[in-house]
């Protein structure tokens, strides 16, 4: 089982300050890497170590908009839909779109990891050879 994390949190600075205080090896070193440090700035396509022994890959860097790091051998994937309409059909929409998206990702996870199939036999209407239907709900 892997398991994972998503925090937030607002800092009343501009986007290049914050940005350049996780780039930058010195000022990560001041909040987060302080035993051992980071090596070297992140640069896209470089692994840079922190803490001494921890290679850490930066496989994107858009400045002042996104990073993504990589330092395990595991894959994140994340699928957000937006934009659904504030009403009961949008809220319905929304509830079986994320029901069939973690359907989904489970199913992936055991085919990508084990070989195996989870999905098949899954819906009645499917081992009939139709479409499935959205229950009522």
């Amino acid at each position: 089982m892997s398991l994972g994390i998503r925090v937030s949190g607002r800092i009343g600075r501009p986007v290049a300050e914050v940005f350049d205080a996780v780039v930058n090896p010195k000022k990560l070193s001041s909040y987060f890497t302080t035993i051992g440090g980071a090596s070297a700035p992140l640069v896209k396509g470089t692994t840079v170590t922190w803490w001494k022994d921890a290679p850490v890959e930066v496989v994107e860097l858009v400045p002042e908009s996104r990073i993504v790091l990589r330092w395990d051998g595991g894959t994140l994937v994340t699928i957000a839909e937006t934009g659904w309409r504030e009403d009961d059909a949008g809220r319905r929409g929304t509830y079986l779109n994320c029901e069939g998206w973690t359907q989904m990702l489970c199913c992936m996870k055991a085919f990508v990891e084990y070989g195996i199939n989870l999905r098949e036999g899954m819906f009645l209407s499917e081992m009939k050879g139709e479409p499935a239907s959205a229950p009522d709900i």
